[in-house]
């Protein structure tokens, strides 16, 4: 699930454009015309908002049209206009950190002088060749990722599909570990020397802006400095530890189980191609082999409520907005209903991909979905509806305020209305009828079936940038690539290579997101936060039930309490918009803790006798 906002400093660009190699000219007319004074700051943002604003309208439409009409026309106005952003996110974040140095500067001028100089994820220093030597390896690694091929029984086999293999429980060790190494072997390792060269460039870019090195630029977005941001997520991090580390007890006790000591041991870490998934991230493939006795009767099944409701694709997304109307949102606007792509149409190549859009930065609100009528898209379909709310709570912000208040914020709003999808909630839409709410005996399934993808994720969440910024500062050595990767999966994840691996491997460059250059911290956070708001609703709505169980749908006071902190956007700092929902400043995995206490007694029970840890 994806959030399509276009605004500009949040399309996530990672690449420097070859166009501006040498912006000296560009540079030297906008200090003329805004000099390096406050006001000449100010007004030189000013100048960039309405620029930025401007542009990013135009630009939604070609991204929605190249969504919703993939043709070989709409594909080169969406390249077209892509290299036009990128050219405009360069030049002003070099141009913004030499107003960052102005002395005076207005508090609200800095903030956004920082959202331009951090929005490009892979910076290019200003000398000649360098942007277009990044770009061209930024562009060389993401080819070679979307053309990655592995092997299952010797016969080759492709990136979706071979995911969709690791996930076969019918799939036996053998063949796990083929799919597990082929896939690293082939994507990863090829990728080595370019991607050493790539954060080379972009380390001397960071510099140039005035950042220690990129990962410090990374953790500069977060209203603090980088070490305390550091600190901060290591912190979340034991808070919901031992939650993780009774999960990864139990998972590997039933894997042993099954598997026997000569493929997994009692003992020590996971084997990373046993878990359902290639890069061992999440684990709920392989739920049916842990489930407990009876957990796969919960009393309904929603996709059969959805069928017995009558309820088209349309109808469905009527009942989502339902969930914000109760909360005294306002409807969402008719072009909404008009605009949106709900279901797959018969006649073009579209997206698929469910995302969120609000492509005029006001009230164009959409989404893009091809919706089945089944529980996952009903489930999808809150969740990119929280996007949208959030959307149009901050559209009177200023165009660079016009986000999440940190990149976790987003996905955590989405996140947390997903969760609101109780058996409580059901009954109250006359979904499902009170009789055949599951009783308690059902809730360690349901909680261990969340707990095999929410908690499984965390530690992955958390290392995937911690090694980067290991990388960044130099921590982990160029001829220790690979080994500080998997001696991080091991520190973290509890987990190990099926096969020994060496130097010649770069097992990380397996994983999209590396060679795609996306900073992944948000996806930890936004674990993190959903528990945190949806702790924060119950509360507030005086729920008194275990906290897995609550619904505040109908509670006019959360949406209340809601809308003070997502039309905030990104106007404050992520503590001040944290506190004017939560009460609270700082970020907590104690409700996440809270959530699954239930699941974690069962757990310690089950482990009793066994070694935790690795």
């Amino acid at each position: 699930m994806k959030l399509a906002s276009v605004a500009l400093s949040a399309l996530a660009i990672s690449l420097a454009s070859p166009a501006l190699a040498d912006d000296h000219q560009i540079t030297a007319t906008a200090e003329a015309t805004y000099p390096l004074t406050p006001q000449g700051a100010a007004d030189w943002v000013a100048m960039v908002e309405k620029d930025m604003f401007d542009f990013s309208v135009e630009y939604g439409r070609v991204l929605w049209i190249n969504s919703t009409y993939i043709i070989h026309d709409s594909d080169q106005l969406a390249a077209k206009y892509g290299a036009q952003a990128t050219e405009k996110s360069v030049k002003y974040a070099n141009e913004a950190a030499k107003y960052a140095q102005v002395a005076g500067l207005d508090p609200e001028v800095a903030r956004k002088l920082d959202i331009l100089r951090n929005g490009i994820v892979m910076p290019a220093p200003v000398r000649d060749g360098a942007a277009t030597e990044l770009n061209e390896i930024a562009t060389k690694l993401g080819s070679a990722y979307g053309k990655g091929k592995g092997t299952l029984n010797g016969e080759e086999i492709n990136g979706s599909d071979i995911e969709a293999e690791m996930g076969d429980l019918d799939r036996t060790p053998a063949e796990k570990a083929e799919m597990w190494t082929s896939w690293h072997d082939n994507v990863g390792a090829p990728m080595r020397d370019d991607y050493q060269r790539m954060i080379a460039i972009a380390g001397e870019g960071a510099k140039e802006l005035g950042f220690d090195d990129l990962g410090a630029m990374w953790r500069s977005n977060y209203d603090m400095s980088p070490d305390q941001f550091a600190a901060e997520t290591e912190r979340m991090w034991q808070e919901v530890k031992p939650l993780y580390m009774a999960l990864h007890t139990y998972v590997r006790g039933k894997l042993n189980e099954k598997y026997g000591d000569e493929v997994q041991a009692a003992t020590g870490p996971i084997r990373a191609d046993l878990l359902g998934n290639m890069w061992a991230q999440e684990w709920g493939n392989i739920y049916p082999l842990v489930a407990p006795a009876g957990a796969g009767d919960i009393g309904y099944d929603l996709t059969e409520l959805i069928e017995q409701k009558d309820l088209d694709e349309v109808e469905m997304v009527r009942v989502g907005e339902q969930f914000f109307s109760s909360l005294g949102f306002e409807p969402l606007p008719e072009t909404f209903w008009q605009r949106s792509q709900f279901v797959k149409p018969a006649d073009r190549e579209v997206v698929c991909h469910a995302s969120a859009w609000d492509v005029d930065n006001v009230d164009d609100l959409r989404i893009k979905m091809c919706i089945k009528r089944n529980a996952d898209d009903f489930k999808v379909i809150h969740h990119e509806l929280g996007h949208n709310y959030y959307q149009r709570a901050y559209n009177q912000q200023d165009y660079l305020h016009l986000n999440g208040a940190n990149d976790g914020f987003h996905e955590a709003i989405g996140d947390m209305i997903s969760l609101s999808i109780t058996p409580e909630y059901l009954v109250q839409i006359d979904m499902l009828d009170r009789a055949q709410v599951p009783s308690a005996d059902k809730d360690i399934g349901l909680l261990l079936r969340e707990a095999m993808d929410k908690v499984a994720f965390l530690p992955f969440g958390l290392m995937v940038d911690r090694y980067r910024w290991q990388l960044f500062d130099g921590t982990i050595p160029a001829e220790g690539l690979n080994k500080g990767w998997n001696d991080l999966r091991l520190e973290y994840q509890g987990i190990v290579p099926p096969v020994e691996r060496d130097e010649t491997k770069f097992d990380a460059g397996a994983k999209y997101h590396i060679p795609g250059n996306v900073p992944y911290t948000r996806y930890f956070l936004a674990r993190i936060l959903q528990f945190q708001f949806f702790k924060a609703a119950c509360d507030q709505a005086g729920w008194e039930g275990p906290l897995h169980r609550c619904s505040f749908y109908g509670n006019e006071d959360v949406g209340k309490n809601l809308n003070a902190m997502l039309e905030m956007g990104a106007s404050k700092p992520w503590p001040d918009a944290l506190e004017a929902f939560t009460g609270e400043r700082q970020m907590s995995g104690k409700a996440m803790a809270e959530y699954f206490a239930p699941l974690k007694a069962w757990l310690d029970e089950q482990n009793a006798g066994k070694t935790e840890g690795w």
